[in-house]
């Protein structure tokens, strides 16, 4: 089974008729998702290779049933098309975009907890959910993904990509890929992830990559000390980064001697998970622990 987005999810892209929402809008559905509208309150009334643009959100969930929201809209108009999706009644809202201002994104985060807390949030800045064989909502590869029985969930995109090719290359399969983002306020959590693979019957194992800043693995290391019965391999990337020098996300900076891969590598070893010294491990520390 998978987590939050399967088969039945009916899918509205915020920013469809938009250069890359068109491209990965039609390419999730090239691969099965059921993408059921665009927004775009310029261009309602028209489509986008077949699929309906209408004026708003709200629209969609009313005539098109849409329950789950993929924002891929410029930075500026990321926040205020999340909260629509919300307001909307969509439970789940994946917005992948990315260089939003750490302001709005705590605006967001603080109005969705306040006003909206029945709906999700995955990221922004984020490479969105992959189900295998039934949905995926973003960027990641489905080519290097296959149906099976490992959670995977990752603050970077391009690592998760490698943790499926390593999986998939030793004939391992995933229930859900989930990249929550490598921003300093992600909607949702490692934890987050975490209590709904353990809670998923499907899956067996879980693949947790994390990267330096921010105290959010070290968490997650205390929460699988306490409440996760199944084999948690993680890696953490940034093991040679400089202190106070940015690795790519805007959260992945170790500032004050704090933050640092060293550090998130003991947490989670001492919780019991094991730790990869670099991506390749991944597939193989997974098949030992399933008993491949």
């Amino acid at each position: 089974m998978a987590i939050w987005l399967d088969n039945n999810s009916k899918v509205v892209v915020q920013g469809l008729t938009g250069s890359q929402g068109e491209f990965y809008g039609l390419r999730n559905r090239d691969y099965g998702t059921n993408v059921v509208a665009g927004v775009n309150p310029r261009k309602a009334g028209t489509d986008v290779d077949g699929i309906p643009v209408f004026a708003s959100v709200e629209e969609a969930v009313e005539k098109a049933g849409a329950n789950v929201s993929f924002v891929i809209v410029p930075a500026r108009f990321a926040a205020d098309a999340t909260l629509e999706a919300a307001a909307a009644g969509i439970p789940l809202v994946i917005t992948v975009t990315e260089h939003i201002p750490a302001q709005d994104q705590a605006r967001l985060y603080n109005t969705l907890k306040d006003k909206y807390p029945d709906t999700r949030l995955v990221g922004p800045n984020c490479a969105g959910i992959l189900s295998p064989g039934k949905a995926n909502v973003g960027f990641t590869p489905t080519e290097v993904a296959k149906e099976g029985p490992v959670g995977v969930v990752s603050r970077s995109g391009t690592l998760a990509y490698q943790a499926l090719y390593e999986l998939t290359a030793q004939g391992i399969g995933q229930t859900t890929c989930v990249g929550i983002g490598g921003d300093p306020v992600p909607g949702t959590s490692f934890i987050d992830v975490l209590k709904a693979f353990e809670e998923d019957d499907e899956t067996k194992a879980i693949v947790m990559i994390g990267e330096i800043g921010g105290t959010a693995e070290e968490e997650a290391a205390e929460y699988i000390a306490e409440h996760v019965t199944k084999p948690v391999i993680a890696y953490i990337a940034g093991v040679t980064a400089p202190p106070g020098k940015k690795m790519g996300h805007a959260g992945a900076i170790i500032t004050k001697g704090k933050g640092t891969a060293e550090a998130k590598m003991k947490a989670l070893t001492d919780a019991g998970a094991s730790v990869a010294q670099n991506p390749t491990e991944i597939g193989g520390l997974v098949a030992l622990a399933l008993g491949q």
